[in-house]
């Protein structure tokens, strides 16, 4: 699989609505109205600026403007890291979204999703991106906050920060399920 396409895939679903919408906008000079209405997600934007060659793996200042312009510097710090070492390489201590972990906190948690971000540090301004990213969708709200979580600590997500923030919560339960 491409890494950059990945990159870009991973992009796309932490767009919110808005910003995507700002995206587009911010394309109209480079893409035609016809075009831009029909694009329904930060992918299908992607793959039109792909094809006419305004980003590529090689070039990605468009992409960084674009970025810095709807002020995703999450986002624009990432590129800049695939740019600098060729691709987002994620490290092997790092929680993979399909360890089980991630699974047993998603079967359990609940509604309470956002009292353990906070204890795992993750701010208000990222929650509520993906809560406006997935409206309608709790599971996956914690899964993107969980992947946030990941992406913002890197090398430094261990499951044992998972562990003592869940029993920072009173989910001992959950606590007790992630450990086995």
């Amino acid at each position: 699989m491409d890494p950059f396409l990945s990159l870009l895939h991973s992009f796309s679903q932490r767009l919110s609505d808005s910003e995507l919408s700002s995206l587009k906008f911010l394309c109209s000079k480079k893409i035609g109205k016809k075009k831009l209405e029909s694009v329904r997600s930060g992918g299908e934007l992607f793959i039109i600026l792909l094809e006419q060659q305004d980003i590529a793996r090689d070039n990605v200042s468009f992409l960084e403007k674009l970025l810095a312009s709807i002020k995703r510097q999450d986002l624009v710090s990432e590129l800049k890291q695939f740019v600098e070492e060729g691709e987002v390489n994620a490290p092997a201590d790092q929680l993979d979204v399909h360890e089980k972990p991630i699974e047993v906190i998603c079967n359990n948690v609940g509604r309470n999703w956002k009292m353990l971000m906070r204890k795992l540090d993750l701010s208000e301004v990222q929650m509520d991106r993906v809560v406006e990213a997935h409206p309608r969708d709790l599971r996956e709200q914690l899964v993107q906050s969980l992947r946030e979580w990941q992406r913002c600590r890197g090398r430094d997500a261990k499951v044992t920060d998972l562990i003592k923030a869940l029993r920072g919560c009173d989910m001992n339960l959950v606590a007790d399920k992630v450990e086995q």
